[in-house]
């Protein structure tokens, strides 16, 4: 799994001329597109073509329209972190408007939402339990949500640049799945999320009992049932 803190890019530092520059552009120029994020979602994606390795994935997100949200994936919310996929989500809406074939790259969020592992980092200085209201009524809105992932920089095998071609992810749907990837299942793989983040994802499961599955689309998370009849 990816972490925070061993990451090895190649490069030299910034010159003080590129760090002049870099603070004059975002002083100076517009950056509308980004400035739009309004929400940092934390998780962990799993190589649909490799269930046994996953990542950890930041997500920061913006909404185009009510029923579409598209997301930068970074492997850390460090200053210095790397790009390393984007996500779509769509509602149900706009999911059942896909062709077959296209449905089936896609995955659901209920399983991460109602277990935990989907978080959205405290900001700093907001105490958790304040937060965790709004990150509630958050989740109750994501759940629903279907979502398209590739990754472009496989950091989990130390690849210090991009390479290859993209990765379709998947998200975890049960417990068995996680445990393909980390033998320890649930309680291993967020143990060190939440030490980072000073969270508690089984309290998280516990406050999130009460939000309401939907019936999911047949065709979300085929990626899986491929691997299992195999």
């Amino acid at each position: 799994m990816s972490h925070c803190n061993d990451k090895k890019v190649p490069g030299s530092p910034l010159t003080a001329k590129s760090q002049f520059l870099e603070t004059a552009a975002s002083a100076t120029q517009d950056f509308t597109p980004p400035s739009q994020i309004c929400a940092h979602l934390h998780a962990f994606h799993v190589y649909a073509d490799h269930p046994t390795r996953c990542v950890e994935a930041n997500h920061y997100c913006s909404h185009i329209t009510e029923d579409l949200r598209q997301c930068l994936i970074y492997d850390s919310p460090a200053k210095n972190a790397r790009l390393i996929g984007i996500e779509y989500m769509v509602t149900p809406k706009i999911f059942e408007t896909l062709p077959s074939e296209e449905r089936k790259l896609w995955h659901s969020h209920q399983y991460e939402v109602k277990s935990g592992m989907l978080i959205m980092p405290t900001p700093r200085g907001i105490p958790n339990a304040a937060w965790e209201v709004a990150e509630t009524s958050e989740m109750r809105d994501v759940l629903p949500l279907y979502g398209k992932t590739y990754h472009f920089w496989q950091v989990d095998r130390g690849d210090k640049v991009p390479m290859g071609e993209p990765k379709l992810m998947l998200s975890f749907t049960d417990e068995s799945k996680v445990k393909l990837a980390v033998p320890g299942g649930m309680s291993e793989l967020v143990e060190k999320r939440d030490q980072e983040f000073g969270v508690d994802t089984g309290s998280k499961a516990e406050k999130r009992k009460d939000i309401e599955e939907v019936e999911k689309h047949p065709d979300a998370d085929a990626m899986w049932e491929i691997h299992e009849k195999k």
